[in-house]
């Protein structure tokens, strides 16, 4: 094809010589070291948090474990900046703390242990006339069919199937003794691992902090700063609020039981006080021990025990421990319960213990991002 030409722009001249099209031009764009090097630290922080995602996968047997090791060192943090201060040794900080805790637990356990004791021989001694009264009531529900609108419904298969399901499940949970000391023995190699999990990170707390800081690109460090105290504090108030929780949840339980006549109130109230610290379940699992001391009286006893352990744990759930926990977290009351919810789904009790603290981290995250993205306030 030929090449075309320019002619003069007044029209009178010969046309000039052919000019060549110029030839395509390749434009090559170096990338901003600056950007660059940002970018490369971006993708490292995630590919360190994905090794740690996979880390933590592969000991999910024993995460729990570091999770409350990781727990203890976070609360202790306080006391042991207090005594360095005063000039302690950090080591010698940490050791006294922990000496101190173990011995508040065993006050707990030798104040709560002999009551157990007690009124588990009272109840082994009573045990064969509640079973008979039990039988008998049982005896005639099978021989009194219900009727109910026009319908008879016999309870004599439905009370057998239960005996033998209950037999079968008791039988296989309590049948092996070979088997609660294995699991005796695992439950004794988890706290022993997660007082040494909690005494590392409590040793070297400053530095563990500062690993993780250096993982984040140098723009967003003063972001990871911002989020970083944002989140200490929310931990601490969350804390607070269960302690609180569980210190009305137990003094309450202690007075119920006072004033309804059941033996050692003290020790059943710390029980239910401790139990408290599981979200939501535990204040139902106190109950356990209280009514069965009542059973050891009275079945009068224990049933008034289970109505006041309800009363009060209701009251507390669903009044003050949302106005507590809001307070602590900013979360609203449906964003508390679907993390419960999601937390118990993927990790059962040790999921409810960190839904919260995890949900309420997400919200910091997305109040702290969601601006800087949108320019407007989240």
């Amino acid at each position: 094809m030929p090449s075309p030409r320019l002619t003069d722009p007044s029209g009178q001249g010969e046309p000039s010589e052919p000019v060549p099209l110029p030839s395509a031009v390749v434009v090559t764009r170096t990338l901003d070291p600056r950007r660059r090097r940002l970018y490369l630290q971006i993708a490292f922080g995630f590919a360190s948090l994905l090794v740690a995602l996979i880390v933590l996968y592969l000991i999910r047997d024993v995460v729990g474990a570091f999770v409350l090791g990781a727990a203890i060192a976070f609360l202790i943090q306080p006391a042991i900046h207090r005594l360095t201060e005063l000039g302690v040794p950090r080591i010698l900080a940490i050791v006294l703390i922990f000496i101190a805790i173990i011995l508040v637990l065993a006050g707990v356990v030798l104040l709560i242990v002999p009551v157990g004791v007690a009124e588990v021989s009272q109840l082994q001694s009573q045990a064969p006339a509640l079973a008979a009264e039990a039988q008998k009531r049982i005896n005639e529900l099978q021989g009194s069919p219900i009727s109910i609108f026009g319908v008879t419904i016999s309870l004599t298969d439905l009370t057998n199937t239960a005996s033998s399901h209950l037999r079968d499940y008791l039988l296989g949970q309590f049948g092996s003794a070979v088997s609660i000391g294995v699991t005796a023995l695992t439950t004794l190699l988890q706290i022993l691992l997660m007082f040494i999990v909690a005494f590392l990170l409590s040793l070297d707390a400053t530095s563990a902090r500062r690993d993780v800081r250096r993982l984040v690109p140098n723009d967003y460090r003063s972001d990871f700063d911002q989020i970083w105290r944002r989140i200490r504090r929310m931990l601490y108030a969350y804390v607070r609020g269960q302690l609180i929780i569980a210190g009305l949840i137990g003094i309450l339980s202690g007075i119920a039981c006072a004033v309804i006549g059941i033996d050692d109130p003290v020790g059943l109230g710390v029980l239910a006080g401790i139990t408290a610290l599981v979200p939501y379940l535990g204040p139902f699992l106190g109950a356990i021990p209280a009514i069965l001391v009542g059973l050891a009286a009275s079945p009068l006893k224990a049933l008034l025990v289970a109505v006041a352990y309800f009363v009060i744990s209701n009251v507390i759930l669903n009044f003050v421990f949302p106005k507590v926990m809001g307070d602590a977290v900013k979360l609203p009351p449906l964003l508390v319960i679907v993390a419960f919810i999601a937390g118990f789904s993927w990790a059962g009790v040790l999921g409810m213990f960190v839904a919260i603290p995890i949900a309420a981290t997400l919200r910091i995250l997305f109040d702290h991002i969601y601006p800087r993205l949108y320019e407007r306030r989240a």
